[in-house]
């Protein structure tokens, strides 16, 4: 009988320890098959620099749009405390999960992650290690305040350093003013508190760090590694891999049309209700020619214009 409650038991608790690993090529691979293009070597799906740079320019309602035509209705999330929030955050999810925390849980990943995988200091730091450039730390800190933040202006200098990024954390940070300095550290937190993260098993522990690079929750969203996540005017969206392209793509034409649309209603070429509804052959000509006179002036890649008047038959 004892044997039958302490296998158990231990598996249960392997569960955890296997959680804090980084998560296995295979494992990604399996949960991204409509990814078709480069991967980390570690499968992470890697969405073009290119394309990143150009989501930048992406709305979060356009961003939604795509995504909930696809079925995608649980990847967007917001109530957030923004830091700087002049610029965008755009990049891709290198994701981390916390609990509240365990002293047995947290000595068992502890020891494996010294002696068998190499890991060193604390576990906060462990995911932190193991960014690059691009990259966007996406934390589910359960919502943890006080005594909860494991992230402060020391911290934040390191990510921003290894990514160029700011960081998405379902908790409170500290040390708001040293990282409020990093003026491109755009990032999304759920609040702000002085205290600092307890994380000793043996005395006051608080986290427990139980999986690095695996799927993750992100309030009302779900997120993988290798999203692409987009944060701006208050919300984060985390836009699946192989649907980024599609969302940048359309958003531009959204862009190119809302541009034209508007000129020609300032110059009082078309009224309000012929540009709001469908547009005639005739609006569709004159949007085609506009595209081509203004080719190298439009904020849309010269070859993206080129392909799209391809697609035109006005």
């Amino acid at each position: 009988m004892k044997k039958k409650i302490l296998l158990p038991l231990f598996l249960f608790l392997m569960t955890f320890v296997s959680l804090a690993q980084q998560i296995s090529k295979e494992e990604l691979l399996f949960l991204t098959p409509e990814w078709k293009g480069e991967r980390f070597p570690d499968g992470r799906p890697k969405v073009p620099d290119e394309i990143l740079k150009r989501m930048k320019l992406v709305t979060l309602e356009e961003a939604w749009a795509v995504l909930k035509g696809a079925n995608y209705k649980h990847a967007y999330d917001d109530g957030w405390m923004c830091i700087n929030p002049d610029s965008v955050l755009v990049g891709r999810a290198l994701t981390a999960t916390f609990m509240p925390g365990r002293p047995d849980v947290q000595r068992a990943i502890d020891k494996k992650g010294h002696e068998k995988d190499g890991r060193i200091k604390s576990q906060n730091s462990w995911p932190i290690d193991m960014l690059v450039k691009g990259d966007v730390y996406v934390v589910d800190q359960f919502g943890a305040h006080e005594d909860g933040p494991t992230i402060g202006d020391n911290l934040g200098n390191s990510i921003f350093a290894k990514t160029g990024n700011g960081i998405v954390y379902d908790g409170a940070v500290r040390d708001i003013n040293g990282l409020k300095e990093l003026g491109s550290f755009t990032s999304f937190v759920r609040s702000y508190h002085p205290s600092h993260h307890l994380n000793d098993p043996a005395g006051e522990l608080n986290t427990t760090l139980i999986g690095i690079n695996k799927p993750t929750r992100i309030g009302k969203a779900m997120v993988l590694p290798g999203d692409v996540v987009l944060g701006r005017d208050g919300g984060v969206i985390f836009i699946p891999p192989h649907l980024a392209e599609q969302v940048v793509k359309t958003s531009e034409i959204v862009r190119l049309r809302d541009m034209f649309g508007h000129q020609r209603l300032r110059e009082q070429k078309y009224t309000p209700g012929q540009i709001d509804s469908r547009w005639s052959d005739e609006i569709e000509k004159d949007f085609s020619i506009w595209l081509n006179d203004h080719i190298n002036e439009l904020p849309v890649p010269k070859e993206q214009i080129k392909e799209l008047l391809k697609t035109r038959t006005w």
